[in-house]
């Protein structure tokens, strides 16, 4: 009698979010996730309870997702600037695919090599799919390449190895995107459209400084100068920021609180001359030298 009684007590909001399914994970594989801050973040929406919360690096949404789990009421913006949504929206394609390399490679043992006939066969199999209209590359990275290996189209795949990683059961995102607002525009557009809104609170989790990041559609490189234009967007705004120790942002930040006014561009107007440098493999990089000569 009780336990019914409490039921009945349950708010109309309450019986919603206890429909919504919460994921602690993305569904499908996505570089630099938040996974480790799932609890905390989570605690800090819900004592906040925002009006709006606009999540300007959506990545694969998990944010986004806890966001809205954590405060049902409020709206959430979520930047599927990488168009994660289209992969979740192929997952029926992409359990299929696995299902067919899960029989294929059934005898082979688990992370063993693929060589020879089997990888002809991966490939010759990745092929035709890749032809019938929608392959994702990056979560069969995550089942034929060892981990944090991923490849991003056919010719990635064939240029690597194969390993037997193959995930023994389907992928599912039921629900992951509900109540969410999905957009696609660039970070600082969305700043610029709600940085006025009352009771906005913006979510930034750029990619690490200077980290290969070419599984996101937007850049290929992430440099200083694109984390310090993140910085002057989210200026006099309420945000929460991901970083790493890595990234030493924070540290260069306290270095320009503590020398303000004392530091210019020392290479405003000056020449620039680079070269491409090669080094072992197919690894290269960019070699500048910057001059001034007007006081010689």
């Amino acid at each position: 009698m009780r336990k019914n009684r409490k039921k009945q007590r349950m708010t109309k909001m309450e019986k919603e979010q206890k429909k919504l399914r919460a994921f602690i994970s993305a569904p499908l594989p996505f570089q630099g996730q938040k996974r480790r801050h799932v609890k905390e973040f989570s605690n800090i929406i819900k004592i906040l309870q925002p009006e709006i919360v606009v999540d300007l690096f959506g990545g694969s949404g998990l944010l986004s997702h806890l966001a809205k789990r954590a405060s049902p009421k409020s709206r959430v913006i979520y930047n599927d600037y990488d168009n994660y949504r289209e992969r979740l929206e192929n997952i029926g394609k992409t359990n299929e695919l696995l299902r067919y390399f899960r029989e294929l490679l059934k005898d082979f043992p688990t992370d063993s090599r693929l060589d020879g006939a089997i990888r002809e066969t991966i490939l010759k199999k990745l092929k035709t799919e890749n032809t019938k209209g929608y392959v994702d590359w990056i979560t069969l990275s995550s089942s034929l390449m060892f981990s944090m290996k991923y490849a991003t189209n056919y010719a990635d795949f064939e240029k690597n190895s194969f390993y037997n990683c193959i995930r023994m059961s389907d992928y599912i995102a039921d629900g992951y995107l509900d109540g969410l607002e999905v957009v696609r525009a660039d970070y600082s557009e969305l700043c610029r459209q709600y940085r006025n809104t009352p009771g906005v609170l913006f979510i930034a989790d750029p990619p690490y400084l200077s980290t290969d990041v070419k599984t996101y559609n937007s850049v290929e490189y992430w440099t200083l100068k694109d984390y310090l234009n993140v910085l002057t967007a989210l200026s006099g705004l309420n945000f929460i920021y991901f970083t790493s120790e890595k990234s030493q942002i924070i540290e260069l930040c306290e270095w320009l609180d503590s020398n303000e006014g004392k530091v210019r561009n020392i290479f405003k107007d000056v020449h620039v001359s680079t070269v491409k440098s090669n080094t072992s493999g197919k690894n290269s990089y960019i070699d500048i030298m910057l001059y001034k000569l007007n006081a010689v």
